[in-house]
């Protein structure tokens, strides 16, 4: 099965047109926000929101023009998707009534909802030619991002007196609430992955088991 015919056209136009859509929402608040001196363009790209959109968008558009099949391409897509999982988790948790820069409600459904689900769908829908069983190595090298930047933003937090989400910001709950917080979170993380890599091999595992029949 190769990249061109492995995934279904209709598939494919989907992928392009909800791509195209995280890309316009992206760049709708740093284009409408130019010369504004209230407008930070490096704490706009601080969210992991944002971050993790400008990978789901790539995921997308990528699988649409090619629809790569590589193992190296799904844990990639696989590591996009739980980003976007994560995002759309916490949001719906932790932020769904906090200012995080998206008052557009077509942007923060879109960013926070809207793509954040059509990757999950997709990566839980479309069988993959490579099996990504659960493993410790896998679920680390999936939550290295995550945690890279839950330092990136403790680091930078200090220097430019501001963070991204109020969890990440110790200046009013105090380090060790925070900490403890953050170690939550981050086993959260890991069963979200787990959980990923498990519904992801469904698809595979049951292609193969019609095969043998």
């Amino acid at each position: 099965m190769n990249a061109a015919t492995g995934t279904a056209w209709w598939i494919r136009v989907l992928r392009l047109g909800f791509g195209v859509l995280g890309a316009v929402a992206l760049l709708w608040i740093p284009i409408r926000n130019i010369g504004s001196d209230t407008f930070s363009l490096a704490n706009y790209f601080s969210y992991f929101t944002v971050q993790s959109n400008i990978l789901g968008v790539i995921v997308l558009l990528v699988g649409g023009l090619f629809a790569p099949e590589s193992r190296r391409w799904q844990l990639f897509r696989g590591a996009a998707t739980l980003y976007m999982l994560i995002t759309m988790v916490v949001y719906a948790v932790l932020l769904a009534h906090l200012d995080v820069m998206l008052n557009d409600k077509w942007i923060n459904d879109t960013m926070h909802r809207y793509v954040p689900l059509v990757l999950v769908l997709d990566w839980v829908l479309v069988a993959m030619p490579h099996r990504l069983r659960p493993s410790p190595a896998l679920i680390g090298q999936w939550l290295l991002y995550p945690l890279a930047y839950g330092v990136y933003s403790l680091i930078r937090g200090p220097i430019v007196d501001w963070y991204p989400y109020p969890f990440l910001d110790p200046r009013e709950q105090g380090y060790l609430s925070m900490t403890l917080g953050l170690v939550v979170l981050t086993l959260v993380f890991a069963v979200l992955a787990v959980a990923m890599a498990s519904l992801a091999d469904l698809p595979s595992w049951w292609r193969e088991r019609r095969s043998a029949e």
